[in-house]
């Protein structure tokens, strides 16, 4: 069974990516799959729905252990459920981490193009942004980092779709010890690898490495539940975690109750229906590949190693700094800015969809480029 062969109608469900623009755009931008999420999911939300209190939600302790033994099953990594920090996503999470661990005036390093809310987050604290393009090595880490600084990582990245390989998160690892500066890891995209790859958390590799390092997952992505509010934070030192815990400062408030129910049943039900998934969005990302060499001149695409997001060169489609924009305004269609990454020429497609939709979204592109 192919999930993604159940797309539900999303227009009128309050749904960012389907609201944003006119009925006549195809959206095709936000991380957020057209898919209907996986039965336990539903299931078990509404089994929880069945109670008619919402109150306040405490971290439920029996999805710390689940958390934990995934880590374990998936992973390779011991991992213990008090190391496991419930929030209410990455996001916040590494904004926390950011406010709680480097110093005013301090660095945040990172892969250039980047996560908009990743570019955004040394503005937010008042510290200085410092961008390294995602192909320099790690000698060049090191040098753009000083003692007390952060790297903010995303693994598998966003928007190229890299999965880092265990050899070259230790070099990074290596340039940051070395440094004296902070791991924050946002590795989001974890469950969604390609091609019989494995993630790797970098935070696995040694004791060393996870004493300076906080590792941000959720299910969010990977089982689609993104608007339901939940991720974790990974932190197996005690004192680097009550450090970072010291900074909720009123902003990263409790957890999302449904949130932590569909995370139980994803971790604990969802695998067949996540096996299914993967094999779905290669086969996307492959016709997309195709699409890109055959039928739209002047675009590039690197096979993304992971994710349902395709990194999309623009820049010799004759579309201008902001082609995603002029899509827009032409062939009614809604891709990311490439400059809201640092990377004018650029857009980022979401082909976390059914076929069907990633052909009209292909055609609306080749319509654009035609001579």
């Amino acid at each position: 069974m192919n999930p993604l062969d159940h797309s539900p109608d999303r227009r009128g469900t309050d749904s960012t990516k389907w609201s944003r623009y006119a009925p006549d755009v195809l959206p095709m931008w936000v991380a957020d799959m057209d898919v209907a999420v996986a039965l336990p999911i539903q299931d078990a939300l509404r089994q929880r729905l069945a109670h008619p209190v919402f109150g306040y939600a405490a971290p439920d302790p029996r999805l710390l252990d689940v958390i934990a033994a995934r880590m374990g099953a998936r992973y390779g990594w011991a991992v213990k459920p008090e190391d496991v920090v419930l929030l209410p996503g990455v996001v916040p999470g590494f904004n926390m981490a950011v406010r709680a661990l480097v110093p005013a005036g301090g660095a945040i390093v990172y892969h250039s193009p980047a996560y908009p809310p990743i570019r955004q987050v040394a503005r937010h604290w008042g510290l200085r942004d410092a961008p390294i393009p995602v192909t320099a090595d790690a000698a060049a880490l090191q040098a753009a980092l000083s003692p007390g600084d952060a790297f903010l990582l995303c693994n598998p990245h966003n928007p190229t779709g890299h999965a880092y390989t265990a050899k070259s998160l230790t070099a990074l690892a290596e340039s940051c010890l070395s440094a004296g500066a902070w791991i924050i890891a946002d590795e989001i995209h974890c469950d969604l690898l390609f091609d019989g790859r494995r993630h790797v958390p970098i935070a696995s590799l040694a004791p060393e490495i996870a004493r300076r390092t906080i590792t941000l997952m959720s299910p969010g992505k990977a089982f689609n539940i993104a608007g339901l509010k939940i991720g974790f934070a990974i932190i197996q030192d005690a004192e680097l975690r009550a450090r970072v815990l010291g900074c909720r400062l009123g902003m990263v408030d409790s957890v999302n109750g449904l949130g932590m129910a569909a995370t139980h049943a994803a971790f604990t039900a969802g695998g067949a229906w996540l096996d299914a998934l993967i094999p779905a969005l290669a086969a996307n990302r492959d016709h997309l590949l195709q699409a890109v060499a055959t039928r739209l001149p002047g675009v590039r695409m690197v096979a993304p190693e992971a994710t349902f997001l395709a990194w999309l060169d623009l820049r010799e489609a004759g579309l201008g700094p902001d082609p995603a924009g002029a899509l827009l305004e032409r062939g009614r269609i809604g891709l990311n800015p490439g400059p809201d990454f640092g990377a004018p020429g650029f857009a980022r497609l979401n082909f976390g969809c059914p076929l069907p939709t990633l052909d009209e979204g292909i055609a609306r592109i080749a319509a654009c480029l035609k001579v």
